[in-house]
């Protein structure tokens, strides 16, 4: 039972709710949208109680399916895996369903970046001001700065001020990348003098664009624009004039810089990436989402010594190559990830004294929130179309997403918008959802506008369900199994088999290492080949970056010849489990793998539970920064459990590890004035959250860390007040 005495609560309708979070929905939030307090609450009541038994019901289902898989791992463990024998179990006991026919999405009133409009995706916690804005302003980026401060042409960026020799190799590698993307039919880029506008064609030059349609428009005077607006692929692209800028005066032609439309759209999260453990952190989550869908949101910070305050960037407008007035989008368009179905919050108790589901008070208050941007008739706003954009993560099969699609009925139900304003995103990352895509495609066919896959928390899955199998590969081996391509193949083909080109997103997963963006540019091309139409990047820096791929790749193309060709891969190729096939490791191996899932464990948990932040770039064993969130800490939690529970290795070895470990994530934070050790005593909050995530991580539903984090988060919380 909750401790009710923690915090003042109201009662009403059947719910006692924390009385800041009221006041905030009352004053905040509910003025503008024409919804009564009342009403509200009284169809949130209907919700926890209407839907709160199927939640526990579907929770219970996946525990009596956990225990079916145990057993029969248990009874073949010395067997060679038998997939065919597998399947039909699967099959007998409802883990894979039968896939039905052919069909194809019915989502209507979907906004052009999800549907038509190839590029990066960022994922930002909503519980970050500035991180927030910063995501939703990274609609467009500066090239020059990119390549510039990163390692993106090769290397660094000297230290000490501007850097003349590097700026012109900036300059110089912009011009290759326009004569690629915008070639003229007589000159170069690079050796540009004049941009004019003539009868509504662009001259460089005299020269003109060998696709003259790429012109798509302009600023200022247009003998002498300010700006040229350039589109390929859907995206554009801004060259900016201006010779008394330092670079524009170090140019022929005064170019100062080249801004590229960049981050298409961001993911605002409730989820993985924060640590939203009662009323107070929920509310400022809230709180974020509001602000962002009134316009209003804004943050004031310190850096370099001043005082700067960050707000949302408004529109752009140009006149068009006939002479009209075009504006496009200063903001990326934002999708709020709400919660899994999992969790509960005691931010608002039942009837019965019991914390409500916590996706079922997301999927309220996040939908209410979206209605100040759906009641805009003018002015920058996130949905031209009149829809709300939500990702539903750690969704398991169909029968889930059919809940989550009821949940939304009740929810525009309650709050008068028209079934099918929220849009869902379906997040490929549980093994029971791979198997089953496209039934849980069918069961939001009016719904979905985003699928993806996610091999942090697929993976992760993956080892709870087989747990009982066996010693599970070293991670670095898993991700070379075969199962991982036809588990990505599989996503992309079914997804266009349903009819998600020009619909939906159909999107791949994160780029982990902020810091290596001459890598990322190497290899994240991969994804728009594979027909991803968008793709996660770790900040507004690495969206600009990943935005050339999408020139460089019409993703809409490679996706009608996916198409054409049917699928790579089906259900079977993703049941082969990534066990260890050769387990004649040394202990020196087998010790290094545990250290590199210990430390990476420590190095979130402890700023999780201590700090409540639940994404950073967190130092590796080998200093490499990493982002590191809830699915990271997920899969080497699970991974060291599959290896404690197989005798792989002792937990006094890994109690000796993990204090290790701790003392190198002590070394590796010594400069954050806000950290505590955990060092030497091993006895405090986040160390024992750490331990239990490992020693106790085969017992998590599906491996999951949130109960554990939010135990021992509230624990903290507890003790500090």
């Amino acid at each position: 039972m909750p401790d009710q005495t923690a915090a003042p609560r109201i009662d009403t309708e059947g719910l006692s709710i924390d009385a800041g979070l009221k006041r905030f929905v009352e004053e905040e939030v509910l003025p503008g949208t024409g919804i009564d307090a009342a009403d509200l609450w009284s169809g949130l009541s209907a919700l926890v109680h209407d839907f709160g038994p199927q939640n526990r019901a579907l929770l219970e289902k996946r525990e009596t399916i956990q225990k079916q898989l145990d057993t029969w791992h248990k009874e073949r463990r010395s067997a060679p895996h038998n997939r065919v024998a597998y399947k039909g179990f699967l099959e007998q006991i409802g883990y894979i369903v039968p896939e039905g026919g052919d069909f194809t999405i019915e989502t209507a009133n979907v906004d052009p970046e999800i549907a038509t409009v190839p590029g990066p995706q960022l994922v930002v916690p909503v519980t970050n001001a500035r991180f927030v804005l910063n995501a939703a302003n990274a609609r467009w980026g500066s090239f020059y700065d990119c390549l510039y401060g990163t390692d993106a042409m090769g290397v660094l960026p000297p230290p000490g001020g501007f850097d003349d020799g590097r700026g012109a190799r900036v300059v110089a590698r912009t011009a290759v990348f326009l004569d690629e993307i915008f070639p003229l039919t007589a000159t170069s880029h690079a050796k540009a003098t004049s941009y004019v506008v003539k009868d509504g064609a662009l001259e460089v030059d005299g020269s003109a664009l060998k696709t003259p349609e790429a012109f798509a428009g302009y600023k200022g005077d247009p003998d002498a624009p300010t700006a040229i607006l350039l589109k390929n692929n859907g995206l554009h692209v801004e060259l900016v004039f201006d010779a008394s800028h330092p670079i524009g005066s170090q140019t022929p032609s005064g170019l100062a810089d080249v801004q590229l439309e960049s981050a298409i759209s961001a993911i605002i999260d409730c989820e993985d990436s924060v640590a939203c453990v009662d009323a107070e952190d929920k509310t400022l989550a809230y709180r974020n989402w509001l602000g962002l869908m009134k316009g209003d949101l804004e943050d004031t910070f310190e850096k370099g010594g001043k005082q700067m305050t960050r707000r949302l960037h408004g529109d752009r407008t140009y006149t068009a190559p006939e002479g009209s007035e075009i504006t496009l989008k200063g903001r990326a368009l934002l999708l709020v990830r709400n919660v899994g179905h999992l969790m509960t919050n005691p931010a608002i108790l039942d009837r019965d004294g019991g914390e409500i589901y916590e996706g079922l008070m997301d999927a309220m208050f996040t939908t209410l929130i979206a209605m100040h941007d759906l009641k805009k008739t003018a002015g920058p706003r996130n949905s031209v179309e009149g829809s709300v954009y939500v990702v539903k993560p750690k969704m398991h099969g169909p029968e889930e997403v059919a809940f989550t699609d009821a949940i939304f009925t009740h929810v525009e139900k309650v709050l008068g918008l028209p079934q099918y304003t929220v849009k869902l995103g379906i997040m490929d990352e549980e093994r029971r959802t791979s198997v089953n895509l496209k039934a849980c495609i069918r069961a939001a066919r009016h719904r979905v506008c985003f699928i993806n896959t996610g091999f942090l928390d697929r993976t992760g899955d993956e080892i709870h369900t087989s747990m009982e199998a066996g010693p599970f590969s070293r991670k670095d081996f898993i991700k070379r199994k075969s199962w991982i391509t036809a588990y990505e193949n599989q996503n992309v083909d079914i997804g266009l088999e349903c009819g998600l080109s020009g619909k939906a997103q159909i999107g791949k997963g994160m780029w982990a290492v902020p810091d290596k963006m001459a890598a990322m540019l190497e290899q994240k091309i991969e994804h728009p080949r594979a027909g991803a139409t968008c793709a996660w990047v770790p900040s507004p820096t690495a969206a600009t970056l990943h935005a050339t791929h999408y020139h460089k790749v019409d993703v809409m193309a490679v996706q009608a010849e996916l198409a054409k060709g049917g699928r790579r891969a089906y259900v079977d190729a993703l049941l082969d489990i990534p066990l260890a096939a050769y387990r004649q490791w040394t202990r020196k191996q087998i010790r290094r793998e545990v250290e590199n899932n210990a430390q990476g464990i420590l190095g979130y948990v402890v700023r999780w539970i201590d700090q409540g932040v639940g994404c950073s770039k967190v130092p590796d064993i080998n200093d490499v920064g990493l982002m590191e969130d809830r699915a990271t800490c997920r899969i080497s939690a699970q991974h060291i459990a599959n290896w404690l529970h197989h005798g792989v290795v002792s937990n006094d070895e890994v109690e000796e590890i993990m204090k290790q470990m701790a003392e190198v994530v002590d070394r590796q934070n010594a400069e954050d004035p806000n950290y505590v050790p955990m060092a030497p005593g091993f006895d405090g909050i986040a160390f024992k959250a750490a331990c239990d995530l490992v020693f106790d991580g085969r017992k998590q539903p599906s491996g999951y860390t949130e109960p554990v984090l939010h135990r021992r988060r509230l624990q903290l919380k507890a003790r500090q007040h």
